[in-house]
């Protein structure tokens, strides 16, 4: 029988992966049609791309704060937002896709090495624990995931 923290953990694990209480960030970007990366409806801040590219940069970083003791701090905004409207195409879009599933991966052997203290601070941070930065992550990939979901259904291109 798993202990409290095992549970924990794989509960943990299983929202990083998303699709409990919402679309996965696999369905979300799956059969995203490639004419349509760059397209920004009327009032919508982001296209599908800015999105991604966000959502990937954004794990990274959070990846990269909790392992590297030599962790330097990217620019807000302008860091985290790509610079190009659109990718070069489907294979840079893959690509993408493919380096945040990593470092979701990433993000969850952490999650799953036992010698990993949740709640202890981040040395070279500011108060910060592993557990913060995986509910983070989980938060702030599950509401983008929520516009990408939308920006489809704004572009005709979601299917139920």
């Amino acid at each position: 029988m798993p202990t409290e923290d095992q549970a924990v953990r794989k509960q943990l694990a299983e929202f990083l992966q998303g699709g409990h209480a919402h679309v996965s960030l696999d369905d979300a970007v799956k059969g995203f049609p490639s004419s349509l990366y760059a397209t920004k409806p009327k009032g919508v801040d982001h296209n599908a791309w800015q999105m991604l590219e966000h959502i990937r940069f954004t794990l990274h970083d959070l990846l990269e704060f909790c392992t590297n003791l030599d962790y330097r701090t990217p620019k807000w905004p302008e860091d985290y937002w790509p610079k190009k409207d659109a990718p070069s195409g489907p294979k840079e879009w893959n690509a993408s896709v493919k380096s945040l599933q990593m470092d979701l991966h990433g993000l969850e052997a952490l999650l799953k090495d036992p010698k990993v203290h949740l709640n202890k601070k981040i040395p070279w941070g500011e108060g910060q624990t592993i557990l913060r930065e995986i509910l983070l992550a989980i938060d702030h990939t599950s509401y983008h995931v929520g516009q990408l979901v939308m920006l489809r259904k704004q572009l005709g291109a979601w299917k139920s």
